[in-house]
């Protein structure tokens, strides 16, 4: 796929567009999913070559991208990446720089000031960066008019009243800082517990593990349904095997149980799912295989 046009999904009166800043391998495959069975890589060297791994080098293959969905009238921004200039020492996005506002505009014809909702599905760096906007230490809502719906659970962790999550990873006072404090100065956060719906088809639901407040964002429109599962999954590998988590989940046992609920039901209820990190398509069917799970169809696009 060209990852320099702006594809979209249509699922009933839903559309998903997918727009990609980059794409390409991230670190070595069982490095970004640690209790993955080398042979599972192995086994599945045709679903997962190119797209998902590099089997040359053994590198997982990883996209960084946004989703914006257009619903009833309204426009949601989903994840919106890593950010401009950003202080993320020890990080690949450390002064990562990027031009998402204007390629948000010039692939999909949408503005900052068009956006009526950001969801962030959690608040890792790479989901929040371009929340904000502005010189370094005046940071202000990159999107003016949207609302922002933050997991009430990961405000608290990564915010001020615990302490920047313990600061346990170096960066997680920054992220906070320049990437969320400014949308409470504005007046712009909505945060939501448990589930939050967003209109008559779009419904946010808690998926914790990977961070205390990770989550879902569900679409059920015209009998035709996704959930958008951020990073649950990182992997195609984590559906074959979901209770592997990836290296980046803070309570991977959770995470596991998360994943597995939720890959469980899109495949009972054909759910198209669409991860915040899978190359290739994107985005794929998940079907029961015995007791286990296994890859259906990929996700069918038009293109802008």
């Amino acid at each position: 796929m060209d990852i320099e046009n702006a594809p979209s999904i249509v699922l009933g009166d839903v559309e998903i567009i997918r727009l990609v800043e980059w794409q390409g391998s991230y670190v070595p495959a069982r490095t970004l999913v640690p209790d993955s069975p080398e042979g599972l890589w192995k086994e599945n060297r045709d679903r997962l070559a190119p797209d998902h791994w590099n089997p040359d080098d053994d590198q997982a293959v990883v996209a960084l991208q946004t989703w914006i969905l257009r619903s009833g009238g309204r426009t949601i921004v989903v994840d919106p990446g890593v950010g401009d200039e950003r202080e993320r020492p020890g990080s690949v996005f450390h002064h990562w720089r990027s031009d998402f506002p204007d390629r948000l505009t010039r692939r999909t014809g949408i503005r900052p000031e068009d956006v009526d909702i950001v969801v962030n599905t959690h608040l890792h760096a790479d989901h929040v960066g371009w929340n904000t906007t502005g010189p370094a230490g005046e940071w202000v809502p990159t999107f003016p008019n949207a609302q922002y719906l933050l997991p009430a659970a990961d405000d608290f962790h990564f915010g001020p009243a615990n302490a920047y999550g313990g600061e346990l990873r170096v960066d997680d006072r920054l992220i906070y800082e320049d990437s969320i404090a400014p949308l409470h100065r504005a007046g712009q956060v909505v945060s939501w517990d448990g589930a939050h719906r967003i209109d008559a088809v779009l419904t946010l639901e808690s998926a914790p593990g990977h961070t205390p407040g990770s989550s879902v964002l569900r679409v059920d429109s015209g009998g035709e349904r996704a959930v958008l599962v951020g990073d649950l999954v990182h992997s195609p590998v984590q559906i074959l095997a979901p209770a592997c988590s990836s290296c980046l989940c803070l309570d991977p046992v959770r995470a596991a149980a998360s994943r597995r609920r939720v890959l469980e039901r899109a495949a009972d209820e054909r759910e198209l799912v669409i991860p915040a990190h899978f190359g290739g398509a994107g985005a794929v069917e998940v079907r029961r295989a015995g007791s286990g799970l296994t890859l259906g169809p990929w996700a069918a696009y038009r293109t802008l």
